[in-house]
């Protein structure tokens, strides 16, 4: 089950009202990469609170300079680097079970 922190419900004005960045910012964003709300059968996009506080790291981010393809580069290696960790960690796991498998 997903966490609420991931459910895409709040609309662009909210987010809006959240973050303090304007409506076009944030359409901005989304269209630069950085961002990924889900649409409605309508076409309104919808976000989460993991959305608004990823909004709000770009937006420091941008108040000290950094390029969005900057940032954007700095996500993808964030996630390569989270990636790798869960990998490393479900091994362990894996081996962990394997072995106490054998020995019973």
């Amino acid at each position: 089950m997903a966490s609420y922190r991931d459910k895409k419900v709040i609309t662009i004005g909210i987010v809006h009202e959240l973050t303090g960045l304007s409506e076009r910012r944030i359409r901005y964003y989304e269209e630069r990469g950085l961002i990924f709300p889900e649409r409605t059968t309508r076409g309104t996009r919808k976000y989460s609170f993991s959305d608004i506080e990823l909004l709000i790291k770009i937006a420091n981010k941008r108040e000290e300079g950094v390029q969005t393809n900057e940032i954007k580069k700095d996500m993808l290696n964030e996630r390569k680097k989270k990636a790798i960790h869960e990998g490393i960690i479900q091994g362990q796991i894996n081996a962990h079970f394997k072995s106490t498998n054998r020995q019973v």
